[in-house]
């Protein structure tokens, strides 16, 4: 059997770069079967699935059951999710920014907070099936992420978050201290924490900690210091991190490196198609 082993990410059209983070595409057939860890980040996750449907043997939330499924939405979360395959895989992931999901899911990320969903039943079964065929059919990955680009932006509605949030929300994942951003923002530490997890489904603190890991994270490859990465991200020390990695990741760092790097590491980023959105 000849090994298929593709993946590459894109950024969106630039009208689309406060909604979306990164479009990913992967395909993978005759490679050894994986086990692999939807990490908590930043960013709400939409899968499109090609050809298998997208196998769940866990999900952050430990009641809700393993299951498979054509298209899924999953909220942003504090523990990790299972996906499992027997080889073969295929299909295209958004990154959502949590505070584009009002305009392009139509309900606050909170809504989706630590839970996976069927994509249907936010985005409605027609659309969804109508977005997968037009992927399948597309000839490569720049013409399927110009299909997302279209599908998303017919979808976009005037929905927007206040202002105060966003304000709030651009702060703190910059690791700015809660009590701070609360002060600048005229509300108190409560009312900040009360009205951002409403929106977001984390809280500023918790928003914030998963900012922090995700970009030690992705600072992490074969040959990398943990020290030094940790040291870089603000860690008190690499003991510090590695605590982190437990708690968020259910394994160390370099136990993740040995396991998930080679499937999360895209081979090229491709620019926007109309520029790109920083």
């Amino acid at each position: 059997m000849m090994v298929v082993d593709e993946y590459v990410r894109a950024r969106p059209a630039a009208a689309l770069g406060a909604y979306v983070e990164s479009y990913s595409g992967y395909r993978q057939r005759g490679v050894a079967p994986m086990r692999h860890l939807g990490l908590p980040s930043p960013y709400l996750t939409m899968i499109l699935t090609l050809d298998e449907p997208l196998v769940m043997a866990a999900h952050p939330d430990p009641g809700q059951r393993p299951g498979s499924y054509d298209a899924l939405v999953g909220g942003l979360h504090l523990t990790p999710a299972v996906i499992v395959h027997d080889g073969r895989q295929s299909g295209v992931q958004v990154a959502l920014r949590p505070l584009g999901c009002r305009a392009l899911l139509g309900v606050p990320a909170a809504e989706l907070a630590g839970s996976d969903v069927d994509a249907a039943a936010v985005l409605g079964e027609a659309a969804v099936a109508g977005i997968r065929e037009r992927l399948c059919s597309a000839p490569d990955w720049p013409s399927r992420f110009a299909l997302l680009d279209d599908a998303l932006r017919v979808r976009l509605a005037h929905n927007p978050v206040r202002p105060e949030i966003t304000y709030a929300y651009q702060r703190i994942v910059r690791g700015t201290p809660v009590r701070n951003v609360a002060a600048e923002v005229g509300w108190s530490d409560r009312h900040l924490t009360n009205r951002f997890r409403a929106e977001v489904g984390l809280r500023p603190k918790e928003t914030a900690r998963v900012a922090r890991f995700d970009r030690a994270r992705r600072a992490l490859h074969p040959g990398a210091l943990i020290a030094e990465v940790a040291a870089a991200h603000g860690y008190a020390d690499q003991s510090h991190l590695v605590r982190e990695f437990r708690a968020l990741a259910g394994c160390t760092p370099s136990e993740w490196i040995a396991d998930q790097f080679d499937f999360i590491q895209a081979v090229r980023l491709e620019p926007a198609h109309d520029g790109a959105h920083d």
